[in-house]
């Protein structure tokens, strides 16, 4: 019979199996660890405290944090395809006659770029990237003004928080550097969590997140909204079932952007 591990270690091999594979069940840390459920929790919610990981139902996620913003152009090398197909079904969730904000982001830019043309809608962004690729855009399009920040392609300040708080609009569409179950949804750039901010306050309906599976887990440095604060997730079908569960304890709608095709 060998030796029961110390708390000390089976805390290192948690932090060690989600190194691996960023979720964990608690059944499968029973086993891993040869030991009870309650010792499990307990070393769960000792790591939570710590900040290494956030617990779930019946498990824990990898919390993974991102203290830096990265250039526009890595971002849009990261995941490319998961990216147009969730920017695709995000715009085709805003509906003639919409008011609608989105801001800055590689995932933002897709649903710019990917909205009806010749439409009745009319889109408010601080998106300075969508502007160089969307061309003629085929419907009202409206920048927010504002300091440009070069790292981010986009707009804030205060000439930005001004002229968004002239507007009421019925949709948001949100691109996001991190979403957390404790954290929420998280951007790296206080300039854009301001101008995220006012975006949801002046927003009198639906507020949508747009962000692929990567961006499960992370916690980025500005909270922008708790996941009670958000109605709709678009993401790919790499999102695992434990984020799908987890939302819907908040009543998140979760909408899955896959290239499968449609059985016939």
């Amino acid at each position: 019979m060998s030796k029961p591990l110390i708390p000390a270690q089976r805390r290192e091999k948690i932090q060690e199996y989600l190194a691996v594979y960023q979720i964990a069940r608690t059944a499968d840390l029973c086993e891993l660890l040869d030991t009870s459920e309650a010792t499990v929790r307990r070393d769960l919610e000792w790591l939570e405290q710590k900040g290494f990981l956030e617990r779930t139902h019946g498990g824990a996620i990898l919390s993974q944090r991102m203290t830096f913003e990265q250039e526009y152009q890595q971002r849009a090398q990261q995941h490319p395809e998961e990216k147009r197909l969730i920017g695709e079904l995000a715009a085709s969730l805003i509906e003639p006659g919409d008011i609608v904000f989105i801001n800055s982001g590689t995932t933002a830019t897709q649903v710019l770029l990917h909205i009806r043309k010749n439409s009745n809608i009319t889109v408010f962004t601080n998106n300075v990237s969508a502007v160089m690729e969307l061309g003629e855009p085929g419907f009202h399009y409206f920048l927010t003004g504002g300091e440009f920040q070069a790292r981010s392609n986009s707009l804030a300040g205060r000439f930005a928080l001004d002229n968004l708080s002239l507007v009421y609009a019925n949709k948001t569409i949100l691109g996001v550097d991190g979403i957390s179950i404790k954290h929420g949804c998280t951007v790296p750039s206080n300039a854009e969590a301001e101008v995220v901010r006012r975006m949801i306050e002046r927003t009198k309906g639906s507020i949508i997140i747009a962000a692929d599976h990567s961006k499960w887990g992370v916690v980025s440095n500005f909270q922008i909204a708790t996941l009670d604060e958000i109605d709709k997730l678009v993401s790919d079908d790499r999102l695992g079932a434990s984020a799908l569960d987890a939302l819907e304890e908040h009543s998140v709608e979760c909408l899955i952007a896959s290239s499968a095709p449609v059985p016939a």
